[in-house]
Order: structure tokens, then sequence, then C-alpha cells
């Protein structure tokens, strides 16, 4: 399992513009590429909508060995509800905390040398108050469970991560499928998992070859197959193929084959400025008040 790699998180964001800020100001990380699309994405890339929306992937660094935000923008829609899921990425940047301090974006002191903080839409950031590593200064995702010992098998006996820490006294279980990636972080809710409509998806890579296996293991296990064995085009780029699968509390997590992806992934140049060009040419703000009317809220 060593040859799967974490790659992203998938976010849904409302506004486009105050959460380029966030990533770009506040965290300091670079547009590695955007992608604008007149249709929804076969996999839900974009959640439940089939309209027009853009991808933009932010990150430290390459997504080859960065684990990286992928923000799914639907026009038309101005906010998404929050759930209990997602509980946090956490970033080990002593720049990130400065940059915003500098900025008066919101912090609140909740350890020694860490910080919460939120992205637009009120997603969860642990800001670390230390040097940037030479590696991913991206430590970990944390996603709430409603039965710990039943997603940790899930997640190891299944999907093939290793242990790495427990906590009994948190609830939480740190695992991986390598030390030097991102990790994911279990924390026991002590109830039901609440996905709200700002549910995300965890993505992940694997040899291309091992994707029917891991849906035909899926299938032999009774767990959940949101999307089989599916290719997805973008125009210009890579065809990839992926699998989407759900665990026990519904999380959504997206297997994509590495060989294509790692192709897809390539870092655009123009990156930054597509995204400024397409928030600039985004009317939509304009158009719903002079309207007098509302963006959707999911």
């Amino acid at each position: 399992m060593a040859l799967r790699r974490a790659l992203h998180f998938v976010f849904k964001v409302g506004d486009r513009t105050k959460t380029a800020t966030f990533y770009r100001d506040v965290l300091g990380m670079k547009i590695l590429r955007h992608e604008e699309f007149e249709e929804g994405c076969k996999a839900t890339c974009n959640g439940p909508y089939d309209g027009k929306w853009s991808k933009t992937m932010v990150g430290f660094g390459p997504e080859d060995d960065h684990f990286v935000a992928e923000l799914t923008y639907n026009y038309g829609v101005g906010e998404y509800q929050l759930g209990n899921d997602f509980l946090g990425l956490t970033v080990q940047s002593s720049q990130a905390v400065s940059n915003a301090k500098r900025l008066g974006w919101p912090l609140t002191e909740v350890g020694e040398a860490l910080y919460l903080t939120q992205a637009p839409g009120g997603y969860p950031f642990y800001l670390v108050d230390k040097e940037q590593p030479l590696r991913d200064p991206v430590q970990k995702v944390c996603l709430g469970v409603s039965d710990l010992h039943r997603s940790t098998h899930y997640w190891t006996t299944l999907l093939g991560m290793k242990v790495f820490e427990k906590n009994e006294e948190k609830k939480t279980v740190l695992m991986g499928f390598a030390d030097t990636q991102c990790k994911l972080e279990l924390h026991d809710n002590g109830g039901t998992v609440d996905h709200g409509t700002a549910f995300g998806r965890i993505a992940f890579s694997c040899p291309r070859e091992q994707l029917p296996d891991l849906e035909d293991t899926m299938k032999k296990a009774n767990q959940k197959i949101l999307t089989p064995l599916v290719s997805l085009d973008t125009p210009g780029k890579a065809t990839v193929e992926v699998v989407i699968l759900a665990d026990p509390d519904g999380h959504e997590i997206c297997f994509v084959g590495d060989e294509a992806f790692r192709q897809l992934s390539m870092v655009d140049p123009e990156g930054n400025e597509l995204l400024d060009k397409a928030m600039a040419e985004d009317k939509s703000d304009e158009w719903f008040a002079k309207h007098k009317r509302q963006k959707a809220a999911a």
C-alpha cells in the first residue's frame, strides 16, 4: 500500500474571492491550476449540481508530493450548510500565523503554538506556529466518525492504511499510507455524523491496476460504492479513471489511477492568472443584487 498517496480534500466554496484571499494571502499557498466546466462532473466532484462550476487546486507545492485543497465553486450557489463531518485541516507554518495577524484574519489560540482559524464558509483550519517543514506543511485532515473502531477497521483493513497513533482520551486515531504523507485523523463524535450540504471528499491515488481490485474488495465487504470505475475527461488534459467510495459514516473517498493523475495534476503556470480572470468575469453577484435576489443556499 506504500504506492498509495494522499492527494487532496475537496471543499465547496460559496465566495471564491474571499476563499482565494485565505489560501493565497493567509496560508501562503499557490494556485496550482484552475479549470472551468460548463456542466456537472460525472463523478459529482462539484457535488450534486449539474450547472456551470470551477475547480481550483491550491497547495504549498505540486500534488506529486504535497497534499492540496480542491476548491469547487458552483455558479449561483452562495453558501453551504456545515455538518460535523470535517473537523479540520492542520498546517504547520509560523508564516501563516503572522500573515493572519497582519491581515486581521481571526485567530483563536487553542493550545501551545496552536491557533484555530476558519476558511470562508466556516471550514476549520489549525495553524501550528512553527517554521514550515522542508516537506509539505499540511500535516493532517481530521474527520468525525460515529464508531471509531468500525471506521479504523474500514480504513486499515479494507483500504490499507497504517495506524500511527491512538489517543483513547481524545478518542482519535491517526493513520496514513506513509509517514511522509499528510495523515488522516479520525475523531469519535460520539453520535451521528452530519454532512450538511458542505460535505467534502478526500482523494488518494493508487496504481491504475489496483482500481478494479479495490472496487471488488468493497463489493465483497458490502461497502458502499458511490461511483463505480469511470473515466473523467478534462479538455486538453489527461483522462483519469476513478472509483468513488463512502466509508461507514458516508465520508466520500476518491481513488484515482496514479499514472494519468500525475499528468493531469501538473502545475499550470497560468493557474493564478486563470483564477483571477474567472473571478473578474463572474458577474453573478452583481446579477443577483440587480434583481434583488440572493444566491441559493444549498
